[in-house]
């Protein structure tokens, strides 16, 4: 695995990460990789703080709220397959979570969709794989032009068009 894109350091944005029970080992292996690359205090960690069964929900909605209140900063969220909290963070208007289960579509996400949260399955994918995710994540930029147009018309679905 390279090193972080020099630009995101940079910007010392705030990664907020959650993770329900399933996701408790790769929340925290993350954390511990990658918090050495990014500036204090680039990783918050907004919980679970165990392997003990929890509600995923709660997870997202803490870190979705502190997503939408820092405008410059991301999430990632963690559970077993991914798919709960991303559907549980796409709820909250302004989100924008993807579920990436490669690096090219954590690339992707992030210029094309300029997605603010990544959501990972830890238990469907590898420990290399969702590292190889959250670095792609980290090193990809937004795009302008065609893709901002696309962001725009998704942030006001629910009004006229």
């Amino acid at each position: 695995m390279g090193l972080i894109n020099q630009s995101i350091i940079a910007t010392k944005m705030n990664c907020y990460i959650a993770s329900d029970h399933a996701g408790f080992n790769l929340k925290e292996t993350i954390i511990r990789e990658f918090a050495s690359r990014l500036p204090d205090p680039a990783f918050i960690d907004l919980g679970t703080s165990s392997s003990e069964s929890c509600h995923y929900p709660l997870f997202a909605k803490a870190l979705c709220e502190k997503v939408l209140q820092e405008k410059s900063s991301f999430g990632i969220l963690i559970c077993g397959s991914g798919i709960g909290m991303s559907m549980a963070a796409n709820k909250f208007k302004g989100v924008r979570a993807a579920l990436c289960k490669s690096a090219e579509e954590a690339r992707l996400a992030r210029a094309h969709n300029h997605a603010n949260v990544l959501c990972l399955g830890a238990k469907v994918l590898s420990l290399e794989e969702n590292k190889n995710i959250v670095e792609a994540f980290f090193k990809a930029s937004e795009e302008s032009g065609r893709h901002t147009l696309r962001v725009e018309m998704m942030d006001k679905w629910g009004e006229v068009l």
